[in-house]
């Protein structure tokens, strides 16, 4: 129960203790030999009730009961007495609830029972037993969900609903619960537009007032804080997902050519976009959020060159669930091509019920982009780019060669009227909420802060929909300020306060051509950024650097290189000296088929080892292990699989010319240069060192 000091225990609560275990013990062994042998007398399913009784945990007496429930109501046929037996099964629910009300083997056998549709079901009772349950603990989460699924396995209705949870918030601001059920409910009632809920801007209006008035009261309680955050989220998000960014962008034209005079090949100034080389041209999709359903027929594209097979199209996310923000397909050239000849590529994504986010909303707002390429044959086209290894060095800064135009820094803009109308809106109500929240004025508190920050974060969003973008930067250095105070205010949450802080800080940096320039060398072909030495911990905005050749991270405070995906121009990527712990952090990087040169140097790779155990499948990394050639290859050299599996998943899929990796633990151990030459057979130079 919430708030509950643990009390020491005394002499007699231990010898209580043990003779309950013993008595636990007794039980346990009896009712696992009749649920073996199948006895479902009511003797043995007397038992089980016993053992639920003392402990409503113990799951195989709940499964046992089930099974005897569904055998014995087989010789039942008056209704009256399967109503009696569906009762006495009820109550057995109702005696373990009181022993635990958070019991979930207890609440998933109620709901089981009445999913089972033996009786009708009495609404009174099922309610006043959850009105007792959270009289006692009006935030038992357990009773609210059973609660949701009550109301709709008897049809209550959602309006209903919502009256139930402004009481308990009435009787209780502090009601998580209550605020978290409020948020389903009223998610439901505007997607289905139910009377009285048809305008969201009212709705979250009236909502912002109810929040703000609980904040007041209790500045220091969490619920109103969580529930506000929900509301921002709504309130500073289109309803559904649209497009934000793609490579190539609408415009741009592409060029096969190399520099005509060959650079000094220990610099980054020889690298060029290797896609059009080998006839391979990525296109990335950049959504605002999380999509499933790109295909075919959700997306046309139209070119003058021949694309050989089926257009596939793959979401570029590091986990399972068929959602990503980015998606790619890679054109394959298949014709035979002029040369100088411009070719245009034409793509298209209509309005489509196919395309779908974790919410449920659609894709509702057409785009068409188009771009060119120019495949060129000159006598550099063999020039080897890693005759020699490249040299990086962040200590110096970039000088910008060329013009601002060249860098495709464009973005696909969503100007339909009824958005324009939604982000001023957006825009107004959470100007206000800041406005509001500055009243507080305790300096102490870490709510106050984090709200305010995010708030400036949503206001800065909808500055990108054409506003100024000066004031975008204001917003975006005053929540760094917040975000700052908050990682010595709340140590407990560094981490969290240091990844937002990165987040803004990359917003800041690459929200306009002007500040990004200072990052950046633009040489055609090359397209080079350097963020050195800012205390990143978490990259973000990478849709706005999806046209980057050559990305320098070094000297950061790096965790991951999650977002790094989405840049699948990418031939050059140092991260040395950040705090890289395993090549399972390193996983976005098998998804750059272009990638070249890699320096990983001086992280903390092999310092921390795995433990495997905690894991259902062999590896973390992917949940589709299976056997494959990389594993046989190094068995052959005696490499040891077991140690190093996360490096041979990873190091199978890459095409590195040039890896560095030293000062790192795990380079120093046995066969791991073996290993690394063995699955990487285009590498060239190791370290610095020419691989013959």
């Amino acid at each position: 129960m919430h708030g509950r000091p643990r009390r020491p225990a005394k002499p007699e609560d231990e010898e209580a203790a043990s003779a309950k275990a013993a008595k636990l013990r007794d039980l346990q062994e009896h009712v696992l030999r009749n649920h073996h042998s199948r006895t479902y007398t009511k003797e043995a399913i007397g038992l089980s009730f016993k053992l639920l009784e003392i402990n409503p945990e113990a799951y195989t007496a709940w499964n046992y009961r089930k099974l005897a429930f569904q055998h014995n109501i087989k010789e039942l046929s008056d209704p009256e007495a399967i109503r009696s037996a569906v009762d006495d099964e009820l109550r057995v629910v109702e005696v373990a609830l009181r022993q635990n009300p958070k019991s979930y083997g207890a609440w998933y056998h109620r709901k089981w029972l009445l999913n089972q549709k033996l009786s009708p079901v009495d609404s009174k009772r099922e309610f006043g037993l959850l009105d007792k349950l959270l009289k006692v603990d009006a935030r038992n989460f357990h009773g609210w969900n059973y609660r949701r699924f009550l109301a709709r396995f008897m049809g209550a209705p959602d309006e209903e609903e919502l009256k139930y949870t402004m009481d308990k918030i009435s009787d209780n601001f502090s009601n998580y619960s209550a605020w978290h059920n409020r948020s389903i409910l009223l998610s439901n009632l505007l997607i289905q537009q139910r009377k009285g809920f048809e305008s969201k801007q009212k709705i979250f209006s009236e909502e912002f007032e109810l929040v703000t008035q609980a904040l007041f009261t209790d500045p220091s309680d969490q619920s109103g804080w969580f529930y506000h955050l929900w509301l921002l989220a709504q309130t500073s998000t289109p309803d559904n997902p649209q497009l934000i960014a793609s490579w190539p962008c609408n415009g741009t034209k592409l060029s096969s050519s190399l520099l005509k005079e060959k650079a000094d090949q220990n610099t980054l100034s020889s690298i060029w976009s290797h896609s059009l080389k080998e006839r391979t041209v990525p296109i990335v999709l950049y959504f605002n959020e999380p999509v499933k359903g790109l295909n075919q027929s959700s997306l046309k594209v139209k070119s003058d060159l021949d694309f050989g097979k089926d257009i596939q199209w793959m979401a570029l996310s590091t986990t399972d669930s068929g959602y990503s923000n980015c998606w790619t397909t890679y054109l394959q050239i298949a014709n035979e091509c002029s040369s100088s000849q411009q070719y245009s590529v034409e793509v298209s994504i209509p309005c489509s019920d196919d395309i779908v986010s974790r919410s449920g909303s659609n894709h509702n707002s057409s785009v068409h982009f188009t771009f060119t390429m120019e495949l060129i044959s000159n006598d550099t086209q063999d020039i080897d780019l890693f005759d020699k290894p490249v040299a990086w060095n962040c200590s110096e800064s970039l000088q910008s060669h060329g013009k601002c135009e060249h860098i495709p820094f464009d973005q696909l803009k969503i100007t339909s009227a009824l958005v324009e109308e939604d982000s001023n809106w957006h825009f107004e109500s959470l100007s206000e909420q800041i406005d509001l929240f500055r009243e507080l004025s305790d300096d102490n508190s870490k709510f106050v802060k984090l709200t305010l920050a995010r708030l400036l974060l949503a206001c800065a969003a909808t500055k990108s929909r054409g506003r100024s973008l000066i004031e975008r930067k204001g917003y975006c250095e005053e929540a760094l300020g917040y975000f700052s105070d908050l990682i010595h205010l709340d140590p407990s949450h560094k981490q969290h306060y240091e990844d937002e802080r990165s987040l803004v800080l990359m917003d800041k940096l690459t929200c306009d051509m002007e500040t990004l320039m200072k990052h950046c060398s633009v040489s055609v072909p090359l397209n080079h950024v350097q963020f050195c030495r800012l205390s990143l911990t978490r990259i973000g905005f990478a849709e706005r650097l999806m046209w980057v050749q050559v990305l320098d991270l070094s000297h950061n405070s790096l965790r991951s290189v999650e977002g790094l995906e989405a840049l699948q121009q990418l031939v050059s990527l140092n991260i040395s000296n950040n705090h890289i712990s395993n090549f399972t952090a390193l996983e976005p990087l098998t998804k750059i088929i272009f990638l070249k040169a890699l320096d990983l140097s001086f992280n903390e790779i092999g310092v921390h080892s795995i433990d495997t155990t905690r894991y259902i499948c062999s590896s973390p990394f992917s949940h589709k292990i299976q056997e494959c050639e990389a594993f046989v290859e190094c068995q052959k050299k005696d490499i040891n699989v077991e140690e190093y599996w996360d490096a041979i998943l990873f190091f199978k899929s890459l095409k590195l010319a040039q890896l560095d990796i030293k000062g790192n633990a795990v380079a120093s151990k046995e066969n791991f240069r073996t290993l690394v030459m063995t699955l990487i057979p285009s590498l060239k130079w190791l370290n610095s060192e020419c691989i013959n």
